[in-house]
Protein backbone atom coordinates (compact mmCIF):
# COMPACT_ATOMS: atom_id res chain seq x y z
CA UNK A 1 0.00 0.00 0.00
CA UNK A 2 2.88 2.60 0.49
CA UNK A 3 5.96 2.93 -1.68
CA UNK A 4 7.96 4.30 1.36
CA UNK A 5 7.53 5.82 4.73
CA UNK A 6 7.16 9.19 5.94
CA UNK A 7 10.87 9.92 7.08
CA UNK A 8 12.43 8.40 4.12
CA UNK A 9 11.48 11.25 1.98
CA UNK A 10 14.71 13.37 1.01
CA UNK A 11 16.16 15.49 -2.14
CA UNK A 12 17.27 12.69 -3.40
CA UNK A 13 13.72 11.86 -4.61
CA UNK A 14 12.73 14.63 -5.90
CA UNK A 15 10.90 14.28 -8.82
CA UNK A 16 10.02 10.90 -8.37
CA UNK A 17 6.22 9.66 -7.31
CA UNK A 18 5.58 7.84 -4.15
CA UNK A 19 2.55 6.43 -2.05
CA UNK A 20 2.30 6.96 1.69
CA UNK A 21 0.42 5.75 4.36
CA UNK A 22 -0.32 6.77 7.61
CA UNK A 23 -2.88 9.14 10.15
CA UNK A 24 -3.18 12.72 9.49
CA UNK A 25 -1.63 14.24 12.06
CA UNK A 26 -2.39 17.86 11.41
CA UNK A 27 -4.31 19.87 8.67
CA UNK A 28 -4.15 23.43 7.58
CA UNK A 29 -5.99 25.16 5.12
CA UNK A 30 -3.73 28.53 3.85
CA UNK A 31 -5.71 30.49 1.64
CA UNK A 32 -7.02 27.56 -0.12
CA UNK A 33 -4.18 25.26 -0.52
CA UNK A 34 -4.48 22.61 2.41
CA UNK A 35 -1.32 21.30 4.18
CA UNK A 36 -1.77 17.99 5.39
CA UNK A 37 1.46 16.73 8.00
CA UNK A 38 1.19 12.79 7.66
CA UNK A 39 2.51 10.80 10.45
CA UNK A 40 3.31 7.35 10.53
CA UNK A 41 5.66 4.97 12.81
CA UNK A 42 9.15 6.44 11.52
CA UNK A 43 8.32 10.44 11.03
CA UNK A 44 6.23 12.92 9.50
CA UNK A 45 5.65 14.39 5.63
CA UNK A 46 4.06 17.28 4.68
CA UNK A 47 1.42 16.85 1.88
CA UNK A 48 0.57 19.05 -0.60
CA UNK A 49 -3.46 19.44 -1.88
CA UNK A 50 -3.80 22.08 -4.58
CA UNK A 51 -7.46 22.73 -5.97
CA UNK A 52 -5.42 22.15 -9.70
CA UNK A 53 -5.84 18.28 -8.38
CA UNK A 54 -9.88 19.02 -7.91
CA UNK A 55 -10.41 15.46 -6.89
CA UNK A 56 -7.66 14.83 -4.41
CA UNK A 57 -7.82 18.27 -3.10
CA UNK A 58 -11.96 17.59 -1.89
CA UNK A 59 -11.09 14.46 -0.43
CA UNK A 60 -8.54 15.87 1.88
CA UNK A 61 -11.06 18.84 2.33
CA UNK A 62 -12.85 16.21 4.39
CA UNK A 63 -9.62 15.05 6.32
CA UNK A 64 -9.56 15.79 10.27
CA UNK A 65 -7.05 14.66 12.81
CA UNK A 66 -6.68 10.72 13.02
CA UNK A 67 -7.90 10.07 9.66
CA UNK A 68 -6.08 7.02 8.36
CA UNK A 69 -4.66 8.00 4.72
CA UNK A 70 -3.42 7.07 1.69
CA UNK A 71 -1.16 9.84 -0.02
CA UNK A 72 0.07 9.45 -3.92
CA UNK A 73 1.72 11.92 -5.67
CA UNK A 74 5.51 13.43 -6.22
CA UNK A 75 8.08 14.95 -4.26
CA UNK A 76 9.58 18.34 -4.83
CA UNK A 77 12.00 20.53 -2.95
CA UNK A 78 10.25 22.73 -0.24
CA UNK A 79 9.94 26.89 -1.29
CA UNK A 80 12.91 28.48 0.16
CA UNK A 81 12.08 29.66 3.57
CA UNK A 82 10.41 26.68 4.73
CA UNK A 83 12.37 23.99 5.16
CA UNK A 84 12.22 22.07 8.39
CA UNK A 85 15.54 20.89 10.02
CA UNK A 86 13.59 19.16 12.87
CA UNK A 87 12.31 16.63 10.52
CA UNK A 88 14.38 13.91 8.48
CA UNK A 89 12.00 14.58 5.50
CA UNK A 90 11.97 18.64 6.49
CA UNK A 91 13.56 19.20 2.96
CA UNK A 92 10.75 18.02 0.82
CA UNK A 93 6.79 17.75 0.80
CA UNK A 94 4.74 16.02 -1.43
CA UNK A 95 2.25 17.24 -3.85
CA UNK A 96 -1.15 15.07 -3.78
CA UNK A 97 -2.18 14.02 -6.95
CA UNK A 98 -4.62 11.01 -5.13
CA UNK A 99 -5.90 11.28 -1.39
CA UNK A 100 -7.98 8.07 0.07
CA UNK A 101 -9.29 8.09 2.96
CA UNK A 102 -8.87 4.32 4.55
CA UNK A 103 -10.13 5.18 7.42
CA UNK A 104 -12.54 8.42 9.68
CA UNK A 105 -11.56 9.06 13.35
CA UNK A 106 -14.08 10.68 16.00
CA UNK A 107 -12.59 14.18 17.21
CA UNK A 108 -9.59 12.34 19.72
CA UNK A 109 -9.46 13.23 22.90
CA UNK A 110 -6.83 14.96 22.97
CA UNK A 111 -3.85 16.38 20.57
CA UNK A 112 -1.51 13.21 19.86
CA UNK A 113 1.65 15.65 19.88
CA UNK A 114 0.54 16.81 23.73
CA UNK A 115 2.93 16.71 26.06
CA UNK A 116 0.91 17.99 29.12
CA UNK A 117 -1.25 15.08 29.49
CA UNK A 118 -2.38 13.53 33.10
CA UNK A 119 -1.04 9.97 33.22
CA UNK A 120 -5.25 8.87 34.01
CA UNK A 121 -6.02 10.28 30.46
CA UNK A 122 -2.95 8.46 28.56
CA UNK A 123 -3.81 5.29 30.58
CA UNK A 124 -7.61 5.75 30.07
CA UNK A 125 -6.27 6.44 26.10
CA UNK A 126 -3.78 4.36 26.04
CA UNK A 127 -4.32 3.42 22.33
CA UNK A 128 -4.15 7.15 21.56
CA UNK A 129 -1.02 7.83 23.75
CA UNK A 130 1.17 5.06 22.25
CA UNK A 131 0.42 6.81 19.07
CA UNK A 132 2.45 9.83 20.48
CA UNK A 133 6.11 10.22 19.72
CA UNK A 134 7.89 9.45 22.92
CA UNK A 135 6.03 6.36 23.67
CA UNK A 136 6.75 4.90 19.60
CA UNK A 137 10.47 5.42 20.97
CA UNK A 138 10.60 3.82 23.87
CA UNK A 139 9.03 0.86 22.87
CA UNK A 140 11.19 0.86 19.56
CA UNK A 141 13.88 1.41 22.04
CA UNK A 142 12.48 -1.52 23.85
CA UNK A 143 12.60 -3.95 20.96
CA UNK A 144 16.44 -3.07 20.34
CA UNK A 145 17.47 -3.50 23.68
CA UNK A 146 15.58 -7.49 23.78
CA UNK A 147 17.13 -7.82 20.26
CA UNK A 148 20.26 -6.73 21.50
CA UNK A 149 19.96 -9.17 24.97
CA UNK A 150 18.78 -11.71 22.66
CA UNK A 151 21.73 -11.53 20.59
CA UNK A 152 24.59 -11.77 23.26
CA UNK A 153 22.79 -14.50 24.95
CA UNK A 154 22.35 -16.45 21.65
CA UNK A 155 26.19 -16.07 20.83
CA UNK A 156 27.51 -17.01 24.07
CA UNK A 157 25.93 -20.30 23.96
CA UNK A 158 22.89 -19.97 25.81
CA UNK A 159 19.54 -21.69 25.13
CA UNK A 160 16.02 -19.59 25.22
CA UNK A 161 13.70 -22.16 27.07
CA UNK A 162 9.98 -21.52 28.73
CA UNK A 163 8.99 -22.72 31.44
CA UNK A 164 5.31 -22.51 33.07
CA UNK A 165 3.13 -19.81 33.51
CA UNK A 166 0.93 -21.86 36.03
CA UNK A 167 3.06 -22.78 38.92
CA UNK A 168 3.31 -24.24 42.34
CA UNK A 169 2.74 -21.92 45.22
CA UNK A 170 5.82 -21.49 46.97
CA UNK A 171 7.24 -19.18 50.07
CA UNK A 172 9.76 -17.35 48.10
CA UNK A 173 9.52 -13.63 49.87
CA UNK A 174 6.47 -11.68 47.52
CA UNK A 175 2.98 -12.50 47.57
CA UNK A 176 1.62 -14.81 44.98
CA UNK A 177 -1.26 -14.38 42.50
CA UNK A 178 -3.25 -17.04 42.64
CA UNK A 179 -5.53 -18.91 40.02
CA UNK A 180 -8.12 -21.52 40.60
CA UNK A 181 -8.30 -24.76 39.54
CA UNK A 182 -11.69 -25.86 37.84
CA UNK A 183 -10.82 -29.39 37.14
CA UNK A 184 -9.01 -30.37 40.96
CA UNK A 185 -11.80 -28.60 43.28
CA UNK A 186 -10.13 -26.38 45.65
CA UNK A 187 -6.47 -26.12 44.28
CA UNK A 188 -4.86 -23.41 43.00
CA UNK A 189 -1.63 -22.72 40.27
CA UNK A 190 0.36 -19.62 41.47
CA UNK A 191 1.26 -16.80 38.95
CA UNK A 192 5.90 -17.19 38.85
CA UNK A 193 7.19 -14.45 40.78
CA UNK A 194 10.15 -16.00 38.68
CA UNK A 195 11.20 -18.97 37.36
CA UNK A 196 13.54 -19.91 39.67
CA UNK A 197 12.83 -23.43 40.45
CA UNK A 198 12.63 -24.27 37.15
CA UNK A 199 16.04 -22.81 35.87
CA UNK A 200 17.67 -24.69 38.95
CA UNK A 201 15.79 -27.47 37.33
CA UNK A 202 17.07 -27.39 33.79
CA UNK A 203 20.89 -26.78 35.33
CA UNK A 204 20.09 -30.26 36.34
CA UNK A 205 18.63 -31.05 33.15
CA UNK A 206 22.34 -30.30 31.84
CA UNK A 207 21.51 -26.93 28.82
CA UNK A 208 24.20 -25.30 31.13
CA UNK A 209 23.23 -22.42 30.15
CA UNK A 210 19.78 -20.91 29.61
CA UNK A 211 17.76 -17.90 29.46
CA UNK A 212 14.42 -16.67 28.88
CA UNK A 213 12.95 -13.10 28.77
CA UNK A 214 10.02 -13.86 30.85
CA UNK A 215 6.98 -12.71 32.73
CA UNK A 216 6.79 -12.35 36.07
CA UNK A 217 3.81 -11.73 38.75
CA UNK A 218 3.61 -10.35 42.03
CA UNK A 219 1.28 -9.43 44.09
CA UNK A 220 2.67 -6.04 45.89
CA UNK A 221 2.33 -2.87 46.62
CA UNK A 222 3.11 -0.85 43.58
CA UNK A 223 5.30 2.28 42.82
CA UNK A 224 7.10 4.37 39.76
CA UNK A 225 9.35 1.10 39.25
CA UNK A 226 7.02 -1.85 40.30
CA UNK A 227 4.13 -3.53 38.30
CA UNK A 228 1.83 -6.66 39.46
CA UNK A 229 3.36 -8.26 36.24
CA UNK A 230 6.70 -7.50 34.78
CA UNK A 231 9.41 -8.67 32.41
CA UNK A 232 12.69 -10.72 33.19
CA UNK A 233 16.06 -11.24 31.56
CA UNK A 234 16.25 -14.31 33.27
CA UNK A 235 19.55 -16.03 33.28
CA UNK A 236 21.25 -19.52 34.71
CA UNK A 237 24.56 -20.97 34.18
CA UNK A 238 26.45 -24.19 35.10
CA UNK A 239 29.71 -24.53 35.91
CA UNK A 240 30.27 -21.14 36.22
CA UNK A 241 31.59 -19.61 39.62
CA UNK A 242 30.03 -15.77 41.14
CA UNK A 243 33.15 -13.81 39.88
CA UNK A 244 32.51 -15.59 35.92
CA UNK A 245 29.10 -15.05 36.29
CA UNK A 246 28.99 -11.41 36.96
CA UNK A 247 32.17 -10.75 34.31
CA UNK A 248 29.79 -13.02 32.12
CA UNK A 249 26.89 -10.38 32.65
CA UNK A 250 28.65 -7.17 32.56
CA UNK A 251 29.61 -8.24 29.30
CA UNK A 252 25.78 -8.45 28.34
CA UNK A 253 24.88 -4.96 29.75
CA UNK A 254 27.52 -3.46 27.71
CA UNK A 255 26.45 -5.14 25.07
CA UNK A 256 22.89 -3.96 25.43
CA UNK A 257 24.10 -0.20 25.97
CA UNK A 258 26.71 0.30 23.35
CA UNK A 259 23.77 -1.95 20.61
CA UNK A 260 20.99 0.44 21.45
CA UNK A 261 22.63 4.10 23.29
CA UNK A 262 26.18 3.56 21.34
CA UNK A 263 27.40 4.33 25.36
CA UNK A 264 30.37 2.60 26.05
CA UNK A 265 29.81 1.36 29.91
CA UNK A 266 33.02 1.31 32.13
CA UNK A 267 35.20 -2.16 31.68
CA UNK A 268 35.47 -3.91 34.26
CA UNK A 269 32.01 -2.17 36.86
CA UNK A 270 33.48 -1.59 40.35
CA UNK A 271 32.80 -4.10 43.27
CA UNK A 272 31.43 -2.63 46.71
CA UNK A 273 30.50 -5.21 49.46
CA UNK A 274 27.04 -4.46 51.16
CA UNK A 275 28.44 -4.00 54.48
CA UNK A 276 30.56 -0.62 52.90
CA UNK A 277 27.63 0.68 50.69
CA UNK A 278 25.43 0.49 53.92
CA UNK A 279 27.88 2.76 56.14
CA UNK A 280 28.93 5.23 53.20
CA UNK A 281 25.50 5.49 51.27
CA UNK A 282 22.81 4.64 53.45
CA UNK A 283 21.60 2.25 50.89
CA UNK A 284 22.71 -1.29 48.85
CA UNK A 285 22.19 0.36 45.28
CA UNK A 286 23.71 3.91 45.61
CA UNK A 287 23.91 6.06 42.76
CA UNK A 288 27.81 6.62 42.29
CA UNK A 289 26.54 9.70 39.84
CA UNK A 290 26.16 11.83 43.68
CA UNK A 291 29.92 11.95 45.33
CA UNK A 292 28.84 12.29 49.08
CA UNK A 293 29.26 9.71 51.06
CA UNK A 294 27.47 9.54 54.47
CA UNK A 295 30.10 9.89 57.94
CA UNK A 296 30.15 7.24 60.74
CA UNK A 297 29.68 9.12 64.33
CA UNK A 298 27.81 6.31 66.42
CA UNK A 299 31.08 6.20 68.88
CA UNK A 300 31.71 9.50 69.36
CA UNK A 301 28.33 10.86 70.72
CA UNK A 302 27.71 8.05 73.24
CA UNK A 303 28.37 10.30 76.33
CA UNK A 304 27.25 13.44 74.62
CA UNK A 305 24.21 15.44 76.75
CA UNK A 306 21.72 15.78 73.78
CA UNK A 307 20.00 12.00 73.86
CA UNK A 308 18.33 12.40 70.42
CA UNK A 309 22.18 11.56 70.10
CA UNK A 310 23.43 9.54 73.23
CA UNK A 311 20.60 7.01 72.96
CA UNK A 312 20.94 5.36 69.90
CA UNK A 313 24.49 5.50 70.30
CA UNK A 314 24.25 3.52 73.27
CA UNK A 315 21.58 0.88 71.81
CA UNK A 316 22.69 -2.62 70.01
CA UNK A 317 20.90 -1.61 66.75
CA UNK A 318 21.20 1.95 66.78
CA UNK A 319 23.38 4.54 64.43
CA UNK A 320 24.43 7.93 64.36
CA UNK A 321 25.39 9.63 60.94
CA UNK A 322 26.24 12.70 59.55
CA UNK A 323 25.84 13.90 55.78
CA UNK A 324 28.09 17.00 55.23
CA UNK A 325 26.61 19.23 52.13
CA UNK A 326 29.67 21.26 50.44
CA UNK A 327 28.15 25.08 50.30
CA UNK A 328 25.26 24.01 51.81
CA UNK A 329 25.89 27.21 54.50
CA UNK A 330 23.69 28.70 51.77
CA UNK A 331 20.52 26.76 52.60
CA UNK A 332 17.78 29.05 54.10
CA UNK A 333 16.05 27.85 57.10
CA UNK A 334 12.59 27.36 54.89
CA UNK A 335 14.65 24.57 52.93
CA UNK A 336 15.95 22.94 55.94
CA UNK A 337 12.92 22.94 56.86
CA UNK A 338 12.03 21.42 54.01
CA UNK A 339 14.26 18.74 53.73
CA UNK A 340 13.22 17.99 57.73
CA UNK A 341 9.93 17.26 56.25
CA UNK A 342 10.70 15.29 53.60
CA UNK A 343 12.89 12.75 55.98
CA UNK A 344 9.42 12.58 58.03
CA UNK A 345 7.88 11.04 54.96
CA UNK A 346 10.87 8.47 55.38
CA UNK A 347 10.08 7.22 58.89
CA UNK A 348 12.68 9.97 60.52
CA UNK A 349 11.50 11.74 63.86
CA UNK A 350 13.52 15.04 62.56
CA UNK A 351 16.76 16.41 61.35
CA UNK A 352 19.47 17.68 63.27
CA UNK A 353 22.10 20.36 61.36
CA UNK A 354 24.77 22.33 61.76
CA UNK A 355 26.38 24.96 59.90
CA UNK A 356 30.03 25.47 59.36
CA UNK A 357 30.64 29.22 59.64
CA UNK A 358 33.91 29.32 60.63
CA UNK A 359 35.68 25.98 61.63
CA UNK A 360 38.81 27.13 63.31
CA UNK A 361 36.86 28.69 65.43
CA UNK A 362 35.27 25.60 66.82
CA UNK A 363 31.98 25.22 68.62
CA UNK A 364 31.96 29.55 67.93
CA UNK A 365 32.27 29.04 64.21
CA UNK A 366 29.13 26.91 64.42
CA UNK A 367 25.28 27.55 64.07
CA UNK A 368 23.04 24.72 65.43
CA UNK A 369 20.77 24.54 68.34
CA UNK A 370 21.90 21.55 69.61
CA UNK A 371 26.08 22.59 69.43
CA UNK A 372 25.74 23.46 73.22
CA UNK A 373 24.33 20.19 74.12
CA UNK A 374 27.65 18.38 72.50
CA UNK A 375 31.09 18.70 74.11
CA UNK A 376 34.12 19.90 72.42
CA UNK A 377 35.54 16.42 71.76
CA UNK A 378 31.97 15.37 70.16
CA UNK A 379 32.41 18.65 68.18
CA UNK A 380 36.05 17.87 66.81
CA UNK A 381 35.74 14.14 65.69
CA UNK A 382 32.62 15.33 63.83
CA UNK A 383 34.52 18.36 62.36
CA UNK A 384 37.40 16.15 61.33
CA UNK A 385 35.36 12.86 60.28
CA UNK A 386 33.14 14.83 57.70
CA UNK A 387 36.12 16.75 56.40
CA UNK A 388 33.79 19.87 56.74
CA UNK A 389 35.04 23.58 55.56
CA UNK A 390 33.99 26.64 56.09
CA UNK A 391 30.26 27.08 54.52
CA UNK A 392 29.58 23.65 54.81
CA UNK A 393 26.41 22.12 56.36
CA UNK A 394 26.55 18.80 58.32
CA UNK A 395 22.76 17.00 58.48
CA UNK A 396 22.62 14.10 61.20
CA UNK A 397 20.45 10.94 61.88
CA UNK A 398 19.81 9.27 65.06
CA UNK A 399 17.79 5.98 65.05
CA UNK A 400 18.02 2.95 64.75
CA UNK A 401 20.57 1.77 61.74
CA UNK A 402 18.14 0.71 59.20
CA UNK A 403 16.08 3.94 59.90
CA UNK A 404 18.91 6.62 60.09
CA UNK A 405 20.55 4.91 56.66
CA UNK A 406 16.91 5.04 55.07
CA UNK A 407 16.83 8.86 56.21
CA UNK A 408 20.47 9.79 55.03
CA UNK A 409 20.44 7.72 51.97
CA UNK A 410 17.20 9.30 50.80
CA UNK A 411 18.21 12.94 51.89
CA UNK A 412 21.97 12.09 50.17
CA UNK A 413 19.88 11.58 46.41
CA UNK A 414 18.12 14.25 46.53
CA UNK A 415 20.19 17.00 47.65
CA UNK A 416 22.74 15.53 45.27
CA UNK A 417 20.48 16.18 42.21
CA UNK A 418 18.87 19.22 43.78
CA UNK A 419 22.21 21.47 43.98
CA UNK A 420 23.79 20.26 40.80
CA UNK A 421 26.55 17.77 42.83
CA UNK A 422 25.12 14.60 40.61
CA UNK A 423 27.69 13.58 37.10
CA UNK A 424 26.47 13.12 34.07
CA UNK A 425 26.76 9.54 32.69
CA UNK A 426 26.47 5.85 33.52
CA UNK A 427 27.79 5.17 37.02
CA UNK A 428 27.31 0.96 37.58
CA UNK A 429 28.62 -1.16 40.32
CA UNK A 430 28.35 -4.58 41.87
CA UNK A 431 27.01 -4.77 45.26
CA UNK A 432 28.26 -8.00 46.62
CA UNK A 433 28.63 -10.04 50.02
CA UNK A 434 24.77 -9.70 51.26
CA UNK A 435 24.00 -11.19 54.09
CA UNK A 436 22.46 -14.84 53.80
CA UNK A 437 19.49 -13.72 56.23
CA UNK A 438 17.58 -10.58 57.87
CA UNK A 439 15.62 -10.95 61.10
CA UNK A 440 12.09 -10.38 60.87
CA UNK A 441 11.00 -8.43 63.40
CA UNK A 442 6.96 -9.13 62.89
CA UNK A 443 7.12 -12.90 63.36
CA UNK A 444 10.40 -13.05 65.16
CA UNK A 445 12.48 -15.12 62.97
CA UNK A 446 15.18 -15.45 60.29
CA UNK A 447 14.31 -15.44 56.54
CA UNK A 448 15.85 -15.66 53.37
CA UNK A 449 17.55 -12.15 52.44
CA UNK A 450 17.23 -13.27 48.78
CA UNK A 451 15.60 -16.41 48.53
CA UNK A 452 16.17 -19.79 49.95
CA UNK A 453 18.46 -21.50 47.16
CA UNK A 454 21.04 -18.52 47.71
CA UNK A 455 24.45 -20.34 48.15
CA UNK A 456 26.10 -19.52 51.36
CA UNK A 457 29.66 -18.16 51.35
CA UNK A 458 32.22 -21.15 51.21
CA UNK A 459 33.13 -21.71 54.92
CA UNK A 460 29.73 -19.82 56.24
CA UNK A 461 27.56 -23.21 55.98
CA UNK A 462 28.82 -23.52 59.65
CA UNK A 463 27.11 -19.94 60.73
CA UNK A 464 23.50 -21.17 59.22
CA UNK A 465 22.08 -22.78 62.53
CA UNK A 466 24.85 -21.32 65.07
CA UNK A 467 24.50 -17.62 63.97
CA UNK A 468 22.46 -16.66 61.19
CA UNK A 469 23.75 -13.10 61.18
CA UNK A 470 26.87 -14.07 60.73
CA UNK A 471 26.21 -15.94 57.44
CA UNK A 472 26.84 -14.09 53.74
CA UNK A 473 25.85 -15.05 50.56
CA UNK A 474 27.30 -15.82 46.90
CA UNK A 475 24.66 -12.99 45.84
CA UNK A 476 25.00 -9.90 43.99
CA UNK A 477 23.14 -7.34 42.61
CA UNK A 478 24.01 -4.50 39.34
CA UNK A 479 23.01 -1.69 40.21
CA UNK A 480 23.07 1.53 37.28
CA UNK A 481 22.77 4.88 38.59
CA UNK A 482 21.03 4.35 41.72
CA UNK A 483 18.98 1.98 40.47
CA UNK A 484 19.01 -2.36 40.92
CA UNK A 485 18.90 -3.44 37.48
CA UNK A 486 19.88 -7.12 37.56
CA UNK A 487 20.38 -9.23 40.77
CA UNK A 488 21.56 -13.24 40.96
CA UNK A 489 23.52 -16.13 43.80
CA UNK A 490 25.33 -18.87 43.13
CA UNK A 491 22.34 -21.43 44.22
CA UNK A 492 22.40 -24.21 46.90
CA UNK A 493 23.56 -27.53 44.92
CA UNK A 494 23.80 -29.84 47.19
CA UNK A 495 20.82 -31.38 48.96
CA UNK A 496 22.29 -31.13 52.55
CA UNK A 497 23.02 -27.94 52.67
CA UNK A 498 19.23 -26.79 50.92
CA UNK A 499 17.90 -28.90 53.90
CA UNK A 500 19.87 -26.90 56.35
CA UNK A 501 18.51 -24.14 55.26
CA UNK A 502 15.13 -24.83 55.14
CA UNK A 503 15.55 -25.80 59.12
CA UNK A 504 16.65 -22.54 59.63
CA UNK A 505 14.11 -20.90 58.00
CA UNK A 506 11.76 -22.70 60.19
CA UNK A 507 10.13 -25.11 57.10
CA UNK A 508 9.59 -28.33 58.49
CA UNK A 509 10.43 -31.30 57.02
CA UNK A 510 7.00 -32.09 56.19
CA UNK A 511 6.51 -28.62 54.32
CA UNK A 512 10.05 -29.00 52.47
CA UNK A 513 8.63 -32.20 50.98
CA UNK A 514 5.18 -30.24 50.18
CA UNK A 515 6.36 -27.12 48.72
CA UNK A 516 9.88 -27.86 47.37
CA UNK A 517 9.89 -31.69 46.86
CA UNK A 518 10.48 -32.07 43.33
CA UNK A 519 13.20 -29.59 44.26
CA UNK A 520 15.31 -31.21 47.07
CA UNK A 521 14.74 -34.89 44.91
CA UNK A 522 16.39 -33.37 41.84
CA UNK A 523 19.29 -32.55 43.79
CA UNK A 524 19.85 -35.73 44.26
CA UNK A 525 20.79 -36.07 41.06
CA UNK A 526 23.97 -34.84 40.42
CA UNK A 527 23.07 -31.54 40.49
CA UNK A 528 26.34 -29.26 39.20
CA UNK A 529 27.22 -26.20 40.37
CA UNK A 530 25.05 -23.22 39.04
CA UNK A 531 23.85 -19.83 39.59
CA UNK A 532 22.57 -17.21 37.33
CA UNK A 533 20.77 -13.92 37.49
CA UNK A 534 17.63 -11.61 36.99
CA UNK A 535 17.74 -8.65 35.30
CA UNK A 536 14.72 -6.25 35.53
CA UNK A 537 13.73 -5.77 31.84
CA UNK A 538 11.49 -2.51 32.59
CA UNK A 539 13.53 -0.70 34.80
CA UNK A 540 17.04 -1.17 32.39
CA UNK A 541 15.08 0.04 29.35
CA UNK A 542 13.49 3.11 31.41
CA UNK A 543 16.76 3.81 32.47
CA UNK A 544 17.85 3.85 28.75
CA UNK A 545 14.97 5.76 27.39
CA UNK A 546 15.35 8.38 30.70
CA UNK A 547 11.77 7.41 31.44
CA UNK A 548 10.53 8.89 34.75
CA UNK A 549 8.45 5.09 35.79
CA UNK A 550 8.74 2.05 33.87
CA UNK A 551 5.15 2.68 33.01
CA UNK A 552 6.29 4.89 30.21
CA UNK A 553 8.17 1.82 28.68
CA UNK A 554 5.56 -0.91 29.17
CA UNK A 555 2.70 -0.78 26.42
CA UNK A 556 0.11 -1.41 28.69
CA UNK A 557 0.52 -0.99 31.80
CA UNK A 558 -1.22 -0.91 35.20
CA UNK A 559 -1.93 2.10 37.25
CA UNK A 560 -0.30 2.11 41.14
CA UNK A 561 -3.16 0.54 42.30
CA UNK A 562 -3.07 -2.26 39.94
CA UNK A 563 -5.86 -1.51 37.61
CA UNK A 564 -5.79 -1.20 33.65
CA UNK A 565 -7.83 1.99 33.29
CA UNK A 566 -7.76 0.88 28.98
CA UNK A 567 -9.89 -2.34 29.68
CA UNK A 568 -10.88 -1.94 33.49
CA UNK A 569 -9.28 -5.14 34.44
CA UNK A 570 -9.96 -6.59 37.46
CA UNK A 571 -13.65 -6.57 37.38
CA UNK A 572 -16.05 -8.98 38.71
CA UNK A 573 -16.67 -12.42 37.12
CA UNK A 574 -20.15 -14.07 36.92
CA UNK A 575 -21.50 -16.40 40.08
CA UNK A 576 -21.56 -19.05 36.98
CA UNK A 577 -17.51 -18.74 36.47
CA UNK A 578 -17.34 -18.52 40.20
CA UNK A 579 -19.03 -22.12 40.33
CA UNK A 580 -17.63 -23.65 37.99
CA UNK A 581 -14.11 -22.56 40.13
CA UNK A 582 -15.58 -23.71 43.04
CA UNK A 583 -15.53 -20.31 44.58
CA UNK A 584 -17.94 -18.36 46.79
CA UNK A 585 -17.19 -14.78 47.44
CA UNK A 586 -17.52 -13.65 51.36
CA UNK A 587 -18.83 -9.98 49.62
CA UNK A 588 -20.37 -9.98 46.69
CA UNK A 589 -18.77 -6.97 44.49
CA UNK A 590 -20.09 -3.86 44.47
Amino acid sequence: MRTHYCAELTAALIGKRVTLAGWAHRRRDHGGVIFIDLRDREGLAQVVCDPDRAEAFAVADRVRGEYVLRVSGSVRARPAGTVNANLKSGEVEVLAERVEILNPSVPPPFQIDDDNLSEQVRLEHRVLDLRRAPMQRNLRLRHRAASAARAFLDAHGFVDIETPMLYKSTPEGAREFLVPSRMHEGNFYALPQSPQLFKQMLMIAGFERYYQIVKCFRDEDLRADRQPEFTQIDVETSFLDEEAIRALMEQLARHMFKEVLGVALPDPFPVMRYEDAMRDYGVDKPDLRVPLKLTELTDVVKDVDFKVFSAPANTADGRVVALRVPGGGTLTRGEIDAYTEYVKTLGAKGLAWIKVNERAKGAEGLQSPIVKNLHAQAIAAILERSGAADGDLIFFAADRAAAANACLGALRLRIGHERGLAAQGWKPLWVIDFPMFEYDDESKQWKARHHPFTSPKDGHEEYIDAAPEKAYAKAYDMVLNGWEVAGGSVRIHRQEIQQQVFRSLKISAEDQRAKFGFLLDALQYGAPPHGGIAFGFDRLVALMAGADAIRDVIAFPKTQRGQDLLTGAPSPVTEKQLRELHIRLRTPPQ
